[in-house]
């Protein structure tokens, strides 16, 4: 599409996780006469202790009269939905009728099923024991018991589910803490993917995360490898914050945890000792996936990280740090975090990154004319490139910017509160002390 016709709308941005607030992030639908106080019941603790908030509904039903509207309640509002199909499961009617109600709701959540000491041929076309339980399925028609029409969505429902990318018992051995553990990564990057930060512009943005990729070796980080610290340096509002935004939301799902620290300067300055404090908390919390782990102190909250993160592969960003004081309290040395971790450090000051040693430095880059012009254009007039009555004064507006980011964003924002384009843009080229509003 050519960019000056495009239609109305803001550069990409990341969704945030605030547009949905999920009730759980995991819903479990199992036979518990099969699996309750076995396997299922170890996933569900697995779950929780990786800071999951996972329906099991032993755990949350609360009265009997209400079960059936409380599980569908469940279902939808959980992000994931788990099927643990064992032998028995298509004996229940009340295991068939939440799985129609977890495949009606698959548009809107991730269904992952899990194959135990079953064939997924057998739930695909119930064989094997699901062919026996259908069988008394069918006879409870001639009975009364059950409805053809609902018989057969129960068929459709278990076709559809085992066509879905799930996970088999067989394929971990037999293992069932081995099985555990492969599904806690998949959830871990499922749950991962759904919260994003939000990103004020994405203009302009691959090539300059590529580059930072390709100096950590983002990609490539894994369990028996090197911690490594990177500094990302540059003026204010050149973009630094934005481009570590877009790595974390990009790559944070394919490390055990996660942390982004956000305007470590302010926070110091305002609260100082108490605002370190804080952000050890928050740095524990994040990657623990826990809720309210408090460290009482700076002293305390160091002994904390290094001995609770040190078997954690994690990605932290401490953004628009500025004194020596703020990473030594958060990530003082390398071997606080698992191997394979990578730290990012965005700051204006240059003294800082030397004096922690990082393994080495990204220069933040200015943004060029076109991609000025376009971010300039999106906020001004909400397309990608400015009619041609515009153009040569869109021009020396961001020349007049330098290629700064934010400073593009603000005068894009306030021309847009401006009544006429043309005498605005006129103003603010001539004297930019005026804007008529």
């Amino acid at each position: 599409m050519d960019a000056r016709k495009a239609h109305k709308a803001s550069p990409s941005s990341s969704p945030s996780s605030s547009s949905k607030r999920w009730e759980y992030q995991v819903f479990l639908s199992f036979r518990g006469e099969d699996t309750r106080k076995g396997f299922t019941g170890h996933l569900h603790a697995a779950l929780s202790g990786d800071g999951f908030r996972a329906f099991l509904d032993d755990n949350e039903l609360k009265r009997a009269e209400f079960i059936k509207t409380q599980l569908e309640q469940a279902i939808n509002g959980s992000m994931i939905s788990i099927i643990v199909f064992s032998k028995r499961y298509a004996d229940s009617s009340w295991c068939l009728d939440e799985l129609v109600k977890i495949m009606e709701c698959r548009e809107r959540q991730q269904v992952f099923p899990l194959f135990y000491n079953v064939d997924a041929s057998d739930v695909r076309k119930q064989t094997g024991s699901f062919a026996q339980a259908f069988e008394k399925h069918e006879a409870g028609i001639c009975e009364g018991k059950h409805e053809k029409e609902k018989v057969q969505r129960w068929r459709n429902a278990l076709t559809q589910a085992a066509d879905l990318c799930g996970e088999d018992l067989k394929n971990a051995d037999g293992h069932e803490a081995k099985f555990i553990k492969k599904i806690l990564g998949k959830v871990n990057n499922l749950v991962n993917s759904k919260y994003q930060l939000e990103t004020e512009d994405l203009v302009g943005i691959t090539s300059r995360v590529n580059d930072v990729v390709r100096m950590i070796g983002i990609e490539n980080s894994g369990s028996k490898d090197v911690v490594r610290m990177i500094g990302v340096l540059g003026m204010g509002g050149i973009g630094k914050t934005t481009l570590a935004k877009t790595i974390y939301n990009k790559f944070g799902p394919i490390f055990e945890g996660r942390s982004f620290l956000a305007d470590v300067r302010e926070v110091f300055a305002n609260q100082r000792s108490n605002g370190l404090v804080g952000l050890q908390e928050q740095l524990l919390n994040d990657i623990l996936k826990k809720e309210g782990i408090k460290v009482g102190s700076v002293a305390k909250g160091i002994d904390m990280i290094r001995e609770r993160l040190c078997c954690k592969r994690a990605l932290v960003i401490i953004d628009d740090a500025d004194d020596l004081q703020q990473l030594k309290a958060i990530a003082r040395a390398r071997d606080w975090f698992g191997p394979g971790s990578r730290i990012v450090i965005t700051t204006r000051n240059q003294h800082l990154l030397d004096q922690v040693g990082v393994n080495s430095t990204y220069m933040a880059q200015a943004m060029d004319e076109e991609e000025a012009l376009e971010l300039f254009s999106w906020h001004a007039f909400e397309i990608g490139y400015p009619d041609q009555e515009y153009l040569d004064l869109s021009k020396r507006v961001i020349r007049y910017c330098q290629g700064l980011p934010l400073a593009l964003r603000v005068v894009g924002k306030e021309q847009e509160l401006c009544n006429t384009n043309i005498r605005w843009m006129w103003l603010f080229c001539n004297n930019r002390n005026q804007c008529p509003h």
